[in-house]
């Protein structure tokens, strides 16, 4: 049984990790800091968890513990790092932006890995600090990499992607107002999201030519889930396309191909990720599905935390979707 802190618990990635670590059979939460919310239940933040913990929330780390999670704002995990030290042998995994970057991967003698485990599995396995990927990112990553490996992505890929409300964070904000985002669907960030870097990087990570990166984010009316769908040339068959994943995701315990179309409800509440494959004339259709909570944030977390200390991939993320 592994201790587990948590900075910054009170947010929504904050509140999926507690709800998977609760149920984890490996893992204890031994603290959930909080600068706001020191002494107070953590029911009186996650709702959801009223009755299946007694825990409150801490005014005082750990440094101890044998893993922390980092789950603050982009740009704070530096600054607490800095300000909080733990002991040599507490494993990292941090949930913003900070450290995705090889250019930002080192900080205090840890080398970051970038927490994708279908691209970094054996890399994650001997780590000692994770730099979870961001959920867009995930989302388009999973569903790109099988034609990055295979030199396959050397034209324009055209991405549009849908996100839940949830990616905002719990901070209120023009468009993520119930009133404003109900009924409506906008764009934001056209062709320079934060997430086309670390995206970048792990396309370009085969040595082969990677044609120019289109993506388009939108807001959806839903509050969880990211859909994404891409397109670029591709020459072969649609069975040729199909062998290409089926081959490169073989060993993924949680990336799945899917023959029928597919929908964000068979992945909102699990860490799966669905992708389907459609050719028309001489463009290949991907379309990928997750959780933006989960697969995309803490459920990711999760399994990077297994694969660091050698549990089952997928203890404590056996979680089903509601499709009705």
């Amino acid at each position: 049984m592994i201790k587990a802190g948590i900075i910054g618990g009170s947010g929504y990635t904050g509140g999926e990790l507690i709800r998977i670590l609760l149920n984890h059979p490996n893992a204890k939460i031994d603290f959930v800091y909080s600068t706001t919310r020191a002494g107070k239940p953590i029911a009186s933040a996650h709702q959801d968890l009223l009755g299946l913990t007694d825990l409150t929330f801490s005014g005082e780390i750990n440094p101890a513990v044998d893993v922390v999670f980092l789950c603050l704002g982009h740009g704070n995990s530096t600054s607490f790092l800095n300000e909080h030290a733990f002991s040599a042998s507490t494993k990292i995994i941090d949930l913003s932006n900070d450290f995705r970057l090889q250019a930002d991967s080192t900080f205090n003698g840890k080398r970051f890995i970038y927490g994708l485990p279908e691209l970094n599995r054996s890399a994650i396995a001997s780590a000692e600090a994770i730099a979870n990927p961001g959920c867009f990112a995930t989302a388009i990553q999973l569903g790109l990499l099988p034609l990055a490996k295979a030199g396959l992505l050397a034209n324009e890929v055209h991405v549009n992607a849908v996100t839940g409300s949830t990616g905002a964070g719990v901070g209120l904000s023009d468009t993520s107002h119930f009133s404003w985002r109900n009924n409506n669907v906008s764009w934001y960030k056209p062709f320079t999201h934060q997430h086309l870097g670390e995206i970048g990087e792990s396309l370009n990570s085969f040595g082969n030519n990677v044609g120019k990166l289109l993506f388009l984010p939108n807001r959806g009316n839903f509050t969880r889930g990211i859909l994404a769908t891409a397109y670029t040339h591709f020459e072969g068959s649609l069975d040729e396309a199909k062998k290409l994943y089926s081959d490169f995701y073989a060993d993924a315990v949680f990336t799945h191909m899917s023959e029928a179309e597919i929908h964000l409800k068979q992945v909102v509440n699990t860490n799966q990720c669905h992708i389907h494959l459609h050719k028309h004339e001489d463009l290949l259709l991907v379309t990928s599905a997750i959780d933006n909570l989960l697969k995309g944030a803490s459920g990711q977390a999760v399994q990077n935390m297994n694969l660091m200390f050698g549990f089952p991939e997928t203890e404590g993320l056996l979680l089903k979707a509601g499709v009705f």
